[in-house]
């Protein structure tokens, strides 16, 4: 009998540690598996935050994003951020023989659209919205616009004041990061009007 009981409590013990030692195998891989879920989110979350960093840095919201007024002058709308100009907006009144080289050049209130030997300028929309903004680009698309100065890296010339030699100077990562950022804003419908020659702008 203390034979068989003992056999039974050998059983038993040996049992519960098979018990233990799986329940401890699943509590691992769901551990791992939840960590190799976690890393690509996090690695998601640092590019976004480093090309947003990269964005204040490099003053985009000046141009891209409408402004409203406040006791310390024009600040970025956080409701249209990189919505470029507004397409409502109407440019206060210049005369032509004002605009040319060594001459003025000029800027809306909201420093979304300029007047220059180069013609009447508005800032594109940033966003995401695929009819509007850059929803429709590729990563590459991208890149390559801010590399060789050409709309979606194959159209019309990026006009000035778009300093695009100089962003398109950044590393491939940071392209990347920025990409990645513009990506992640909320969508903003604003069909931006599209570059005109003075000329052509005031016979509107």
């Amino acid at each position: 009998m203390k034979i068989k009981r003992w056999l039974v409590g050998v059983c038993l013990l040996a049992a519960g540690v098979v018990l233990i030692a799986g329940s401890f195998a699943v509590l691992s891989a769901a551990a791992q598996t939840s960590a190799k879920q976690a890393a690509p989110a996090a690695a998601k979350d640092e590019m976004i935050a480093r090309g947003k960093y990269v964005m204040n840095a490099g003053s985009c919201h000046d141009c891209h994003s409408p402004k409203t007024m406040t006791a310390q002058g024009p600040v970025p709308d956080a409701t249209r951020i990189l919505s470029g100009h507004p397409a409502g907006e109407k440019l206060p009144p210049f005369k032509k023989e004002d605009i040319g080289p060594e001459k003025w050049v000029l800027f809306s209130p909201g420093f979304t659209a300029s007047v220059g030997p180069w013609g009447v300028v508005c800032s594109q929309n940033l966003t995401p919205d695929e009819n509007t903004g850059i929803g429709l680009w590729t990563e590459e698309m991208f890149k390559s616009a801010l590399r060789t100065g050409k709309h979606m890296g194959m159209g019309r010339p990026i006009s000035p004041p778009m300093p695009w030699a100089a962003v398109g100077g950044l590393s491939d990562e940071d392209l990347a990061a920025v990409y990645a950022y513009l990506k992640s804003i909320p969508p903003i419908k604003n069909a931006v009007p599209g570059p005109l020659s003075v000329e052509d702008y005031l016979a509107k």
